[in-house]
């Protein structure tokens, strides 16, 4: 349950966040500033290579390709790394579902992430997790695809939402996560479904030094007409301080914008949302 002193505190974010955006974000350092492609998931459907190309020429220096890479050619893989290594873009990670950390799949996955030069496989659907017992289960079979993935030069990762952050008996299912887990495990923080459930995102990185090394810069405010509508930087999330505990304590390597949608067509979406980076990290 959201408390109402989480809510007033989202009231005073969502406000200040309204305010014109300036350059008052500490500009830390040269971290790059990438996109979850299931941002522009119409457009990738459609034309994959095309919208690679278009995101790229906005900018963005690294892209985190979803789950629908599984299905891609070797081929395939091979086309969108020419394409990144042209424009000087990354792709470090992918986002996975369970399935695909299987003994059946991971060899397959393993095979295009080194294609596509992704140094992280992170799982973004666990399926059915419901108790605390269920999470320490999922631990366990997160470590020993990581293992297997360090084996293969990489390493794996959980994508959290809302759920991993609402309390299970008293504990959080995302500490359980973090607790049984290697320390080189990367705990990949989605920003905005942390702040919407009453979370404290700085406080989350801040408990786990390092192992912050990617972050889902997703907004989110109050209002059933804005939600995760809103785009990067108008929502209620307390970016300047998240920058900071990231750089500071999490080991950031790479920033990763996320929209699920917003008032504007996808490929504007985008290119607003690093319009809005670039202010407020002049």
């Amino acid at each position: 349950m959201i408390s109402h002193e989480s809510i007033t505190r989202r009231t005073f974010l969502a406000a200040a966040a309204a305010a014109p955006l300036v350059p008052a974000l500490a500009k830390g350092k040269n971290i790059p500033v990438g996109i979850e492609m299931y941002s522009v998931r119409d457009e990738l459907g459609k034309d994959l290579l095309g919208t690679t190309r278009a995101i790229a020429k906005m900018g963005y220096k690294v892209m985190e390709f979803y789950s629908p890479y599984f299905n891609w050619t070797t081929g395939q893989a091979k086309q969108v790394r020419a394409l990144l290594d042209e424009f000087g873009a990354r792709c470090n990670s992918t986002h996975n579902d369970s399935r695909y950390f299987t003994d059946e799949n991971l060899p397959k996955a393993i095979e295009l992430n080194h294609i596509l030069g992704a140094k992280y496989m992170v799982m973004a659907s666990p399926g059915r997790v419901t108790t605390l017992d269920d999470f320490k289960a999922l631990a366990g079979r997160l470590t020993a695809a990581h293992e297997k993935l360090r084996a293969a030069g990489m390493a794996a990762g959980y994508h959290n939402h809302q759920t991993e952050f609402k309390p299970i008996d008293g504990k959080r299912p995302i500490e359980v996560l973090a607790a049984n887990t290697p320390k080189d495990f990367m705990l990949q923080l989605d920003v905005g479904t942390c702040v919407e459930v009453g979370s404290d995102p700085v406080a989350w990185i801040k408990a786990n030094p390092g192992r912050i090394k990617c972050l889902h810069c997703k907004d989110w405010a109050a209002g059933t007409d804005k939600g995760y509508r809103v785009l990067f930087g108008e929502g209620a999330a307390p970016w300047q301080k998240i920058f900071q505990a990231a750089e500071s304590k999490g080991g950031v390597e790479y920033y990763l914008i996320e929209q699920e949608g917003s008032r504007f067509p996808s490929l504007e979406t985008a290119e607003k949302c690093l319009e809005n980076w670039k202010k407020m990290r002049a």
